[in-house]
């Protein structure tokens, strides 16, 4: 039996109810004052908002900046003290996280790892050594001894954990040394720096500059516990199998592309190649590139009223003025006069012929009495509108304020309206028969190398298909689906009106929230719209707020740019591999990606032979990435997303998972990039300068960079595609008499899947799998008493069974593997 099909069962996990943080200032500054005769109503201008770098406790006060409605960029990292990155803010917005307790930073006062060597935690390392206790007694255990060079500096990248690592009175501390070659003694002893999440103890890691490369380590904890292990390599210096062929053809995209010119290439490229390509039209259109148009009148006190047109502002709406009126009489009613576009309230006065309604007042009135123009008319936010009105100096103009351009972007007119989104589908044997890849770009708005790096890939196949053959592989053994620009709405925001635009443009805001200054605000983070491990099932890194930079919509799959995802692997269920594209953290990862916060309980662990396909392919992806100008994604922002920086309830990795069984990873590209000269990591951005500094931060070099890890990922899948292969597996040690106890533990030839029993029965697909020890680390190990007998067979990443053996039905053969650990009686 080959290829079975994965089964991965989402445990049914308690969604927590608790108080949300709700905010109405993070979003906007108000715009202040009456507007001058037929002029537009103008919030102040939101393109005056600039990066700041904090340093927040942990993912708690995360989660609470972000559901104020904190604009926090995707640079994030962790630090041992917390969690440091970017937010976009105003200055008064400065004031409030410095309220909030988010410690903002000098530029140059981020945290760095200690290249120096200390005097050691107070231990007697030289008594610890005496006695290594085997793994199921160790305190101390390595999960990761990584080596690597980027631009010919060495570093050496440590994890590990102790068994005390949750005690925080006193705080166990961890040391490392290392040696300097084969044979060499330990030295060099530096503190590592202990990692808290959500309250919960994850391990100790290190970061630091060799300039030998060490073969072992040691690790010695407070409280005394030590062990050693050998130094692996971390990504390999070999040449790209793809661009080392002289004639290879690559650095297509030659700038940041807009929707409508990434849209237009995607058909053009069908159009050229008809043999290997094709478009796919997703079937829920967007909502477009269009606002409703708008209009504040008389400030952001009691009299302050917020009016909104029924139309679009390109269908009518920034037609439409509104004017408050003053007349002289008294005690005359509250009237509206509507003539064309022009709606003029002429405001109630009382017996002294003073105005006297109020902004609740006339805000009924707008709504009621407009002859349809205004459908949504309030008071400013949580006013009660309880202020009189004052007349206007002349008609105010509604505005979509989509009319604005952004200085510095594209030349052209955004579409206005619902968009359908293209998916550009490549590979010579487009009949579901091949294994598929769905390469996702752009569901943030800001984050414009993730297209660029999607055409750059989608450009290579073609164009290398007839004169490369590992490209010719690709193209004949895969099935490749580009989805661009995955929120076109955003991303013309973006380019066109306001930079730092994340989310789509669709407008949940109740009227609170509905005001134009809050309008860079609006929209629902696709990212947080999915099913599994969702915000609204409890579990973190979701916002309920509609102006937070993490909202997750009104509910699950609420926006048709998500509904899509879902239609897309429905419909091409050859789909197996998933790739949303992101920038500029620097990480590559996978699930876990989300948990609930009171106890850190995470959507379900990748089995550990899952776990071990996606270092594996991880592997090779930024192997050649580093073989373009040597940039190096360090194993600490490589795995489960949650793990190495923080929950994201609702993320579209979980869903195509743990529903489909898709190896769906995640890709911040950019990132930081080591630079020789000063000895530090340089980061990024969302909008690098496309022709910057090529060795350091450039959209360019980004661009082609991560499109040679996109390629290796096509390559992952055709070998996938053609592994039929069955596993094999063993236990070490193996069969055999034993006067005590003794460890054991399973080892398979390739990632690996592996069910086994140990009470006589046949193992199927519901027996126990073979686990890491803890996350981040290898199988587990046994430790046996008693003479037992172990029942088990392996399955791969491509469904290959061991010994071709069948779990599902009982046959003469049971060509299970088996083996017999006995222990001899005293």
């Amino acid at each position: 039996m080959r290829h079975i099909q994965r089964r991965i069962a989402l445990l049914a996990l308690p969604a927590l109810v608790g108080s949300i943080l709700v905010a109405t200032g993070p979003a906007g500054a108000d715009p202040t004052g009456p507007s001058a005769a037929t002029s537009r109503s103008q919030p102040e201008d939101r393109e005056s908002v600039r990066l700041v770098q904090i340093r927040l406790t942990g993912a708690d006060m995360l989660d609470k900046v972000a559901a104020a409605g904190f604009d926090l960029e995707h640079g994030l990292r962790r630090v041992p003290t917390g969690i440091e990155g970017e937010a976009v803010v105003t200055a008064e917005q400065v004031t409030e996280l410095t309220a909030m307790g988010v410690e903002v930073l000098a530029d140059d006062a981020g945290f760095a790892w200690s290249d120096q060597a200390d005097g050691g935690i107070g231990v007697d390392a030289a008594g610890a050594r005496a006695v290594e206790p085997s793994n199921h007694q160790a305190t101390v255990r390595i999960a990761r001894a990584d080596w690597f060079t980027t631009k010919g500096q060495g570093f050496l990248y440590v994890e590990a954990r102790t068994t005390e690592g949750q005690q925080a009175d006193p705080i166990v501390g961890m040391q490392v040394e290392n040696d300097s070659g084969k044979g060499t003694p330990f030295g060099f002893a530096r503190t590592m720096s202990r990692f808290v999440d959500s309250g919960q103890y994850m391990f100790h890691r290190n970061l630091f500059k060799l300039d030998t490369r060490p073969t072992r380590i040691q690790v010695t904890s407070s409280t005394g516990g030590v062990t050693t292990g050998v130094v692996s390599n971390w990504l390999e210096n070999a040449p790209p199998p793809l661009t080392a062929n002289p004639s290879y053809k690559s650095d297509f995209v030659d700038g940041y592309k807009h929707p409508q010119q990434l849209y237009s290439r995607a058909k053009e490229i069908a159009r050229q190649y008809p043999d290997i390509a094709e478009i796919v039209y997703l079937p829920n259109q967007t909502n477009g590139y269009q606002r409703k148009a708008q209009a504040q009148l008389g400030g952001t006190g009691q009299a302050a009223v917020v009016a909104t047109s029924a139309a679009w502002g390109h269908e009518g709406g920034n037609d439409i003025t509104v004017e408050f009126v003053d007349r002289p009489d008294a005690n005359l009613p509250l009237a509206v006069e509507v003539t064309g576009k022009a709606v003029r309230v002429l405001l109630a006065t009382d017996a002294a012929g003073a105005p006297a309604s109020t902004a609740t007042q006339v805000a009924d009135a707008l709504r009621t009495r407009s002859a349809g123009l205004i459908d949504r008319a309030h008071p400013y936010r949580t006013n009660e509108g309880s202020g009189i009105v004052a007349p206007t100096a002349g008609p105010v103009a509604l505005t979509d304020f989509l009319d604005q351009k952004r200085v510095g972007a594209p030349e052209g007119e955004v579409p206005r309206g619902p968009a359908t989104i293209p998916v550009l589908r490549i590979g010579k044997h487009r009949d579901g028969k091949k294994p598929g890849v769905l390469i996702q770009a752009q569901d943030h708005a800001r984050e414009w190398v993730p297209a660029t790096t999607s055409l750059e890939s989608a450009e290579r196949l073609v164009h290398n298909y007839r004169s490369d053959r590992e490209t010719k592989k690709i193209v004949e053994n895969t099935d490749i689906f580009f989805i661009l620009s995955n929120n076109p709405d955003g991303a013309n925001y973006s380019f066109y009106n306001f930079a730092s635009q994340r989310k789509n443009m669709t407008n949940h805001c109740p009227d609170a929230s509905a005001d134009p200054a809050q309008r860079n605000s609006w929209g629902v983070d696709l990212n947080r719209n999915y099913r599994v491990g969702s915000g609204h099932d409890g579990y973190a890194g979701g916002s309920t707020n509609c102006v937070s930079g993490t909202y997750q919509g009104p509910e699950e799959l609420s926006e048709p740019e998500s509904k899509n995802i879902i239609w897309l692997v429905e419909k091409y269920s050859n789909i197996k591999f998933m790739m949303s594209v992101h920038s500029n953290g620097g990480q590559l990862f996978w699930q876990p990606g989300a948990y609930i916060a009171d106890g850190r309980i995470t959507t379900p662990r990748p089995p550990l032979g899952d776990e071990a396909f996606y270092w594996q392919s991880a592997a090779r992806i930024l192997s050649q990435v580093k073989a373009h100008r040597e940039t190096v994604v360090t194993p600490e922002n490589v795995g489960g997303s949650s793990d190495v920086l923080y929950s994201s309830a609702g993320n579209v990795r979980e869903d195509l998972y743990y529903t489909y069984g898709i190896y769906a990873f995640g890709w911040e590209v950019g990132g930081s990039v080591y630079n020789p000269a000063t000895g530090n990591w340089q980061g990024g951005s969302f909008q690098p300068e496309w022709t910057g500094n090529p060795e350091l931060v450039s959209g360019h070099a980004e661009t082609m960079e991560y499109a040679n890890g996109i390629m290796e990922m096509f390559r992952v899948a055709a070998d996938w595609g053609k592994d039929k292969k069955d596993p094999t597996s063993r236990l070490i040690p193996g069969d055999g008499k034993y006067r005590g106890p003794v460890d054991v533990r399973f080892e398979t030839s390739e990632p690996a899947t592996i069910y086994y029993t140990t009470d006589g029965s046949r193992p199927t697909l519901e027996s126990p799998r073979y686990a890491a020890t803890e996350f981040r680390e290898p199988g587990q190990v046994f430790h046996v008493t008693e003479t037992t007998t172990f029942r088990w067979f392996s399955v791969d990443s491509a469904g290959n069974i061991e010994k071709n053996y069948d779990p599902t039905k009982t046959d003469k053969r049971n060509n299970y593997r088996t083996a017999t650990i006995t222990i001899a009686k005293k």
